[in-house]
């Protein structure tokens, strides 16, 4: 489930890009700039992409039933996926498209004043945009690297509205750039060759959100610092011989899965080792709320181990 910080910064994106896609289409159909129109479609296909997300957020809430016995949590991971397939096949595309149409066929812009003005107020709208979601993703960066946190980062909401606005300031730049080349240099086939780098910078933005989806889609496991406590609060129950394996992963982005096999100390009874299970249970739940559902299979170091190499070697032969 997302937080209240990753809505906001979607209603902030959604509104902002609402405006703006409405101004850009009316300058580039006054001046005719490919530049803009370009612009113009990115913030379009932005609008359409806050209103997927806020649409995976809702049906990721749902409760869990007989056909999705965890929940619904990973609607979240594919709607953010198809957030990027449409910034790709839409903005990038289109954006390519106008491009190349007005490079090989260059025709003078109408007032270019008048996409000055409009682009200007664009990257006031989208920076107020980008600032809050920056805030938001900010919060729970710690002191990991940039690129760190997003690979850390389990909720796609963050760093997509993050990645969309970056994206749309980088196009306003190149997109104000191109139309005063082609104004001053009076060579309008810039304005076309600003709508393809406008067109990279969404194929490589849909590139760098696939990507990352990709993985939650697969299931990704929790953080490093989870599974050592996970496994150190197994330790320390008593009745506990061996922490065989600590198994992880995320059906959303604050629901996590746990899988442990543990071995008990030999004279134990039925009573004894579920009371112990239950102690665990509650441990790691009291110190990790992410963590939703928890399995314990009792199983000896020795069977987890020759358990571990007959599969082992079962995958082997399979190859």
């Amino acid at each position: 489930m997302a937080s209240g910080g990753s809505k906001k910064a979607i209603y902030a994106a959604l509104i902002g890009n609402s405006l703006i896609a409405i101004t850009k289409f009316a300058a580039s159909t006054y001046t005719g700039s490919s530049a803009m129109f370009s612009e113009a479609v990115h913030s379009l296909v932005d609008t359409g992409n806050q209103w997927l997300l806020l649409y995976g957020l809702k049906r990721s809430k749902r409760p869990a039933d007989r056909e999705h016995p965890f929940g619904y949590g990973m609607e979240e991971y594919f709607w953010a996926f198809v957030v990027a397939i449409l910034i790709f096949g839409l903005g990038a595309g289109i954006s390519f498209y106008e491009g190349v149409k007005r490079v090989m066929e260059p025709h003078e812009l109408g007032d270019p004043f008048i996409n000055y003005i409009v682009l200007s107020m664009a990257i006031v709208f989208e920076g107020a945009s980008w600032w809050i979601a920056f805030k938001e993703f900010r919060k729970g960066k710690g002191k990991r690297g940039w690129m760190a946190e997003i690979r850390h980062s389990k909720d796609p909401t963050k760093f997509t509205v993050l990645f969309e606005d970056s994206a749309a300031m980088l196009g306003l730049v190149v997109a104000m750039i191109g139309i005063a080349l082609a104004q001053y240099l009076h060579m309008p086939a810039l304005d076309g060759a600003a709508a393809i780098v406008i067109g990279l910078i969404l194929a490589s933005t849909a590139g760098l959100l696939a990507y990352e989806c990709k993985g939650l889609l697969i299931g990704e496991a929790a953080s490093p610092a989870v599974i050592v406590s996970i496994r150190k609060a197994a330790s320390a129950q008593e009745g506990v011989d061996s922490v065989n394996e600590v198994l992880t992963m995320h059906l959303g982005p604050e629901d996590i899965l746990a899988n442990l096999s543990l071995g008990f100390a030999d004279g134990l009874s039925a009573e004894q080792v579920e009371a112990t299970t239950s102690r665990l249970e509650q441990a790691i739940k009291a110190e990790h709320p992410q963590v939703k559902r928890i399995f314990i299979e009792a199983q000896s170091a020795e069977a987890h181990h020759r358990a571990a190499k007959k599969q082992q070697a079962a995958d082997d032969q399979a190859e």
